[in-house]
């Protein structure tokens, strides 16, 4: 491929189909991305921004500036261009997501905790308390439930923390409204509408990314610590848990995100009515369809 008709932003696979997202999601989640030092992803920032303005350095490869494009997508934020912090990309979600799932109402708050030191204001207090609240309130519940029932209560805390905290996070796009496009990236203006339907798969996105490790996990524990050899390992369960959970997650990551389309849609018709009446009045029915990003 010629550098002078190399587009930097447009997606390397198809993203209208599962399979395509999929590919972008593993290659953006990549966990050994984590590891790398800011000067390093500072400059593969300016390689794909002088990309951008056509004066790439000579001597560049495509895969150099795949990679570079690798590498931006996973530190920095998509409308912002701000370097994120470690423990909030997308490529931190494995590591930081290794807290195995126990038993005990001690271990979830344990993770909400965690949770705690993640988010900031009002968001953290209210997704923290939630998920304090979840998880002890049913491991009081469950104490005469079968163990396994007990096994699934910090799924639960991290599901309802999820459903709190993400919607308080992104609490201005409820209020005033998200960006919105039409499909050459023109802004027709910003739709309060838009921003729940993106917040709402986001959510679903994130509590199925923990469902495999936190409801299955349980099950084969259970199992295997009816065999003799695991009761005289007591002390590797833990070490063991972390490590399938990791597992887990280096499919789920990009799995739950690909569920759904990074570039959402959304009906003119489904919009506010002073939106709506607003794009028809400019554009007549030309434009059927907004767009925006649903966010991670």
């Amino acid at each position: 491929m010629a550098l002078s008709s190399f587009d930097i932003d447009a997606p390397r696979w198809d993203q209208s189909t599962f399979m395509g997202r999929l590919k972008h999601f593993f290659n953006i989640t990549d966990c050994r991305t984590a590891v790398l030092p800011d000067s390093r992803l500072d400059e593969a920032k300016a390689l794909v921004e002088s990309c951008r303005a056509g004066s790439t350095p000579p001597g560049t490869s495509v895969e150099q500036l795949y990679y570079a494009k690798k590498l931006y997508d996973s530190a920095f934020h998509p409308d912002t261009g701000d370097r994120m912090n470690l423990i909030g990309r997308m490529s931190f979600q494995v590591p930081g997501g290794m807290l195995g799932p126990d038993r005990n109402h001690l271990h979830a708050v344990l993770r909400a905790f965690v949770l705690f030191l993640r988010q900031i204001g009002v968001a953290y207090v209210t997704a923290t308390s939630t998920a304090l609240a979840t998880a002890v309130g049913l491991n009081l519940y469950t104490k005469k439930a079968p163990p396994l029932v007990a096994r699934w209560v910090p799924f639960a805390a991290v599901a309802a923390a999820n459903c709190v905290n993400i919607p308080m996070m992104r609490q201005q796009e409820i209020l005033n409204g998200i960006a919105v496009t039409d499909e050459n990236g023109n802004k027709l203006g910003h739709s309060k509408k838009a921003a729940v339907k993106g917040i709402t798969q986001v959510v679903i996105s994130r509590i199925t990314m923990a469902a495999p490790g936190m409801i299955i996990l349980p099950i084969i524990m259970q199992r295997l610590e009816k065999y003799k050899f695991m009761q005289r390992i007591t002390f590797l369960h833990g070490p063991i848990q972390v490590m399938l959970v990791g597992v887990f997650l280096i499919f789920m990551v990009p799995a739950a995100c690909s569920l759904f389309p990074q570039r959402c849609s959304m009906a003119v018709s489904k919009l506010e009515p002073e939106l709506r009446d607003a794009i028809v009045s400019q554009y007549g029915d030309k434009v059927q369809l907004v767009y925006f990003n649903k966010g991670l």
